[in-house]
């Protein structure tokens, strides 16, 4: 009998407990919420038809605000210099973009329906406060519509965006382009009813109510048709607001698309905001310069809605610079505005390439954020630092203008902060690849 020597006792006893082991892997729970985003269904398409009303009663109203600088100086308020009144709508703009800080942090909370519902009983109410302002009542009009109205659509501007990112992965760009496309054809609609209601048929007062009636109601249709998707929301909760904001700020390709986007609003503010001025001081007819805005957001419609293939070929950042550089060479063309054609070729031409440079804003934001649960955050920080420039943009134009009607001077102001911006951007295009080259370098040695 052979005993076992202590080698073996110890061989047989690890034998001896040695158990299959089960491997599990852990998933991302943000990883997993982008494979299961739907792409489409109900919820998804209903949700972007929500956004779509609250873009074409938000910022498509907001657009509409050309139709104010030109009955305000000439009728409503003519006790204020032009670069006053257009501080009513700079504030609005600027208001409506920097809100997005707060309501893009809420959406990340998980607060959607609640930021939602309270931004759109907002907007109706002061809208319906507006028509109670009398003439010449400046700071009856500031506070209602450049603060009220501003804080309003600012709360549901960036939440009606983003929220549709959450439905959306393989066609985003197309479903963000869509939805944008409704502030374009708000800004086309809105126009031609506010100038047939407030400057014939009704008076400012009661077209004021009229308009603020039919924004209600399309508002509260927008409420039931948009739907937040949980799993992202509650992802999102732990998402450190001071962590998002210094990576951002130390992010140079990010800031330089905010610089870019700062001066862009400089230059479309301007053409939005003096546009139907403009062309009725020139001794245009005025039923014709009525309609001047609706030709400019018409053809900013179509750029909203052509960006999306446009891009899907040359790739977001291309498409921002080449449309950026021509916008910017069109403001330029404002010097020569002199006849019926005239208006109608740069309405259309700005209109068009403008709008392909906005409807590029959200899809270049979400090009430059990786982590889609701190998307909300980023894009209210994107629109804060953007806002700068249609708050101060359109007041520097009115100085420039004076109440002497210089135009060139504006038009050259306009032209150069937007020709700067489109430097700029294009330095955030060699930022990018630059950071290309080493993962391309990479991917070679690994044999990829």
């Amino acid at each position: 009998m052979s005993l076992p020597l202590p080698g073996d006792e110890r061989a047989n006893g690890s034998a001896s407990t040695l158990e299959p082991v089960k491997i599990t892997t852990v998933q991302d729970p943000l990883r997993k919420d982008a494979s299961d985003v739907p792409d489409g269904g109900i919820t998804a398409w209903g949700t972007a038809l929500g956004a779509f009303l609250i873009q074409f009663c938000g910022f498509g109203y907001s657009s509409s605000y050309g139709v104010y600088e030109d009955f305000y100086t000439q009728t409503y308020l003519t006790n204020s210099t032009p670069s006053a009144i257009a501080w009513i709508g700079s504030v609005n703009g600027f208001l409506l973009l920097s809100a997005g800080l707060v309501s893009g942090r809420m959406l990340d909370r998980g607060a959607f329906y609640h930021v939602m519902i309270i931004g759109c009983l907002l907007q109706s109410f002061f809208l319906f406060m507006l028509s109670l302002a009398k003439p010449n009542g400046y700071y009856q009009v500031f506070l209602t519509q450049g603060i009220g109205c501003g804080v309003a659509t600012g709360l549901t501007n960036v939440p009606s965006i983003v929220v549709v990112s959450h439905h959306f992965q393989r066609y985003r760009s197309f479903a963000i382009g869509f939805v944008v496309a409704g502030a374009s054809l708000g800004s086309i609609f809105h126009p031609i009813m506010l100038n047939n209601l407030i400057n014939e048929r009704l008076g400012f007062a009661n077209g004021v109510r009229a308009s603020a009636g039919l924004i209600s109601c399309l508002l509260f249709i927008a409420c039931l048709l948009m739907r937040t998707r949980s799993p992202i929301q509650q992802k999102a909760k732990a998402v450190s607001y001071t962590r998002v904001l210094q990576n951002s700020l130390t992010d140079p390709a990010y800031m330089c698309a905010c610089l870019w986007m700062a001066t862009f609003e400089v230059g479309v503010f301007f053409v939005t905001f003096y546009l139907q001025l403009d062309t009725t001081l020139h001794g245009l007819s005025k039923s014709f310069s009525f309609y001047s805005l609706a030709i400019l957001h018409s053809g900013s419609f179509v750029g909203r809605l052509t960006a999306g293939v446009i891009s899907a070929y040359a790739g977001v950042p291309s498409t921002v610079v080449g449309s950026s550089l021509l916008s910017s060479a069109i403001i330029f063309a404002m010097i020569g505005l002199r006849s019926v054609a005239s208006v109608v070729l740069i309405g259309i031409s700005y209109g068009y390439v403008g709008g392909i440079c906005i409807a590029m804003m959200v899809p270049l934001i979400s090009h430059l954020t990786p982590d889609i649960s701190v998307l909300g955050v980023r894009m209210g920080i994107t629109f804060a630092i953007s806002s700068i420039g249609s708050l101060v943009g359109a007041p520097i134009c009115g100085a420039f203008l004076s109440s002497n009607y210089i135009w060139w001077k504006p038009v050259v102001f306009a032209g150069t902060v937007a020709s700067c911006g489109s430097i700029v951007f294009t330095a955030m295009q060699v930022i990018l690849r630059i950071r290309q080259k080493p993962a391309r370098v990479c991917s070679k040695e690994d044999g990829i």
